[in-house]
């Protein structure tokens, strides 16, 4: 078979040689299973009982960070989206746009990359597209991803919360948004952060298979800690309560927010997730959450009231509080 070029060429999306011998020496070699290989127009797939369904764009600046890259990203993405629903991610499709001129190296990498994090769920990518624009019509490489799944537990919703759920959060907030932040403005600090990019079905699937009865369940992406909890208040029509000692925050993301002016509980998280559950149950979920690398530091942060119905109250250090809003504006464009 002939060599691929070093760079992705418009052929490369011309339906002919070029395009061929692309997809199979990059994509088909790393995502191979049976239903992609059969090679037709669309995967044919067998479903028994509810099924979650996802999709979503990734076009995140820069493509490689601390922790991940824009292939990581897409799949603990599209596969975490489906996890918070009960849902075990079982078929992913992928579409890639990609620039003339890109290089063929990096795209392998990412592709290996999706193939990495695909194993730590057992989804699998069934069908795909590929399309290459001239150069200047995009930013290198733009991902597509849509995700189904067999759900397992239902009734996880965001308007499922009740008075005195507990309130999880799984680790440290605001890596990702703080990762992608240091990487764009290229910050040399004696640093070792990096982003909280990962693959949540592990963790989710360890709780249901110990009965815990999940009201709602969110990974904390774009808005963070402060766009889900706002979230759920106005779609359960009750209020929550944390406590900002207990929010688990990384003295680096502390030391950015500081310099910037952030708020942490607003940066984008990629491997965070947060929990709604029964607090009777709540220290059996928090061991079950503990017991994963990622999710060491996880923590119980606060409670569903009814007092204050759609406001979300953050108590400080120092016994006062305040609300905490949604976030307004674009806060770090395109982190994922």
């Amino acid at each position: 078979m002939a060599k691929l070029s070093k760079t992705v060429q418009l052929s490369h999306g011309g339906g002919g040689k070029e395009m061929n011998l692309l997809i199979k020496k990059i994509f088909f070699k790393a995502f191979d299973n049976p239903i992609l290989q059969s090679e037709e127009d669309a995967a044919a797939l067998h479903f028994n009982g509810p099924t979650a369904f996802t999709t979503d764009s990734f076009t995140v600046a820069p493509l490689f960070f601390a922790g991940g890259d824009i292939g990581k990203l897409a799949v603990a993405g599209t596969v975490n989206d489906l996890a918070m629903m009960g849902a075990q991610p079982e078929y992913l499709s992928c579409s890639f746009i990609i620039e003339e001129g890109f290089p063929v190296d990096d795209l392998t990498t990412i592709v290996n990359s999706m193939a990495s994090e695909l194993e730590k769920s057992g989804a699998k990518v069934v069908c795909g597209d590929t399309k290459v624009v001239p150069k200047g019509c995009a930013d290198g490489l733009f991902i597509n991803t849509s995700g189904v799944g067999h759900i397992k537990t239902q009734g996880i919703s965001v308007k499922s919360l009740a008075k005195d759920d507990a309130i999880i959060v799984s680790r440290d907030v605001g890596r990702h948004g703080a990762a992608i932040l240091m990487a764009r403005e290229g910050l040399t600090l004696e640093s070792d952060l990096t982003s909280d990019c990962a693959t949540l079905w592990p963790a989710m699937d360890a709780l249901m298979q110990a009965g815990i009865p999940i009201h709602a369940a969110r990974d904390a992406t774009r808005g963070g800690l402060s766009a889900v909890l706002n979230e759920w208040v106005q779609a359960s029509n009750v209020g929550i309560s944390v406590h900002e000692k207990h929010i688990p925050v990384c003295d680096e993301v502390k030391g950015l927010c500081e310099l910037y002016g952030f708020e942490p509980y607003d940066l984008a998280n990629e491997g965070t997730f947060i929990l709604a559950v029964p607090k009777d149950v709540a220290e059996k979920a928090l061991e079950i959450i503990q017991q994963f690398d990622f999710s060491a530091n996880a923590a119980i942060v606060g409670d569903v009231d009814e007092e204050r119905r759609g406001k979300v109250v953050l108590v400080t250090p120092w016994g006062s509080s305040r609300y905490l809003d949604v976030p307004q504006g674009e806060l770090l464009p395109r982190i994922c």
